[in-house]
């Protein structure tokens, strides 16, 4: 099921969900060579984060853990994982923009990103082998989970219009549609734990802490905000 829209118009322009999917798709682009080499390869290398730099069982590659952290939320894998990621954020993040104000909705963001990168880490760190502690992680999707978490709190009866291959076009609740997607992260991430090959390489559990993070913490970040307020 691929959301379309949403059905809940902002009030005034997104600009920084927007700065947000420019500075994706130019990292793509110009430092990832667009999956192109050797430009991907060494994007990877360089900047991508691993969960073993953390607790020192691989050597360093590229920039300090931190730092990888950080950039790695702005890396994609392909095409399809960058359309995908950038999708869900225009659909669901403006609404969440409005919400919280601009410099709130940075650090959410931001924060959501960390929580899922941590919640991934500690997964992989502490039942994950020696090899799966190696393995790059990047993309947008765990700043994006929190998005969707907090969508989820904020806006539960927005419809979502949405397409089911190959030809239907339903408009889903909200709370529908994301507890779905949320459900299926479980699922996806609890049968990666007895077959770890199913996973495709996907940071489930960064999903799965990114959108708990958005649900426990939106409130926080949008108490005592007045709707007038611009930044």
């Amino acid at each position: 099921m691929l959301p379309l829209k949403d059905a809940i118009p902002t009030r005034r322009f997104p600009v920084l969900t927007v700065a947000f999917i420019a500075a994706n798709t130019g990292v793509w682009i110009f430092l990832q060579g667009a999956g192109g080499e050797p430009g991907f390869t060494q994007s990877i290398v360089d900047l991508a984060y691993r969960p073993c730099e953390v607790d020192g069982s691989c050597r360093d590659v590229g920039e300090s853990w931190p730092v990888n952290a950080f950039t790695s939320m702005f890396m994609h894998g392909d095409w399809i994982h960058l359309g995908g990621n950038m999708l869900f954020l225009w659909i669901f993040g403006n609404n969440i923009e409005d919400e919280l104000g601009r410099v709130r909705f940075v650090v959410f963001y931001l924060a959501g990103g960390f929580a899922a990168t941590a919640a991934q880490s500690f997964v992989t760190l502490g039942w994950g082998s020696a090899e799966d502690a190696t393995i790059p992680n990047v993309g947008a999707s765990g700043a994006i989970a929190a998005v969707l978490g907090a969508y989820i709190l904020l806006h539960p009866r927005s419809l979502i219009l949405t397409w089911v291959f190959p030809i239907f076009f339903i408009p889903i609740p909200a709370f529908l549609y994301l507890g779905i997607w949320f459900g299926l992260q479980l699922l996806e991430g609890s049968t990666s734990f007895t077959s770890p090959g199913e996973g495709a390489g996907i940071a489930y559990f960064a999903h799965i802490g990114g959108f708990v993070f958005g649900v426990l913490t939106v409130k926080l970040f949008h108490a005592g905000r007045s709707y007038e307020e611009a930044w």
